[in-house]
């Protein structure tokens, strides 16, 4: 597991849940594996408490399942979860593109720009990274449109997405992301609608083809679904 610096901002849950979250996006943790309480509540320098709470929340997700005297066992990645929370996205943030063509002012478009800028910069040297950017630009979104309560539900769910998304990183050579992204940027800016929804549906979109070359090469970390 991967240990990154607590925030000053964190509470000891808070910490918890975003350490162990980041681990099984990017993979660390691996699918099918075990998470012990008080063995990350020791490499987390945390007592099993905020650890304990940090993995019911996230068992809301379905992303880990608590086994009663056993653990945790981190989920494998299944089709039907990533479809449902891909769904939610679709739903939550086309309604999100479109109203921000209209909330968004020159403060909030500087820092779209500058967060593209630096995905363009990470592009083909750090995925991590650039998955980090490419969910700032869109919780941006939601704050632009001050909908963060609705950020927090989706990115709750939305985690076994994020796996998946994550593997594209590392996985599909043509990667659309920045462009994808630009594109959602010029129809807010330009403060068109239509054009950001059209934008961010096709960016959407692609998941169907990264997922064929995903599931091909990581077919091993992948349940059969229902």
């Amino acid at each position: 597991m991967i240990i990154t610096p607590k925030n000053p901002s964190e509470t000891n849950r808070e910490y918890a849940f975003r350490v162990i979250s980041d681990n099984i996006i990017s993979l660390d943790i691996v699918p099918g594996s075990m998470i012990g309480e008080q063995e990350v509540a020791t490499e987390l320098g945390l007592s099993r408490t905020p650890v304990h709470e940090a993995l019911l929340e996230l068992s809301k997700s379905k992303i880990v399942d608590i086994l009663p005297q056993k653990g945790c066992l981190v989920s494998m990645i299944d089709p039907d979860l990533i479809r449902e929370a891909r769904f939610l996205r679709i739903t939550v943030e086309t309604a999100l593109v479109e109203d921000a063509c209209e909330l968004a002012n020159e403060s909030d478009l500087q820092d779209l720009e500058e967060n593209l800028q630096l995905q363009e910069f990470y592009l083909q040297k750090d995925p991590l990274k650039l998955l980090t950017l490419d969910n700032d630009f869109h919780k941006i979104i939601y704050r632009i449109c001050n909908k963060m309560q609705c950020h927090y539900m989706v990115s709750l769910m939305s985690m076994h997405f994020d796996r998946v998304r994550n593997l594209s990183l590392h996985s599909v050579k043509d990667l659309k992301i920045v462009s994808d992204h630009r594109a959602i940027f010029e129809a807010i800016k330009k403060k068109d609608p239509a054009a950001a929804r059209a934008a961010f549906q096709k960016h959407m979109a692609r998941f169907e083809l990264d997922w064929n070359i995903i599931s091909s090469e990581y077919k091993q970390y992948i349940s059969e679904g229902k």
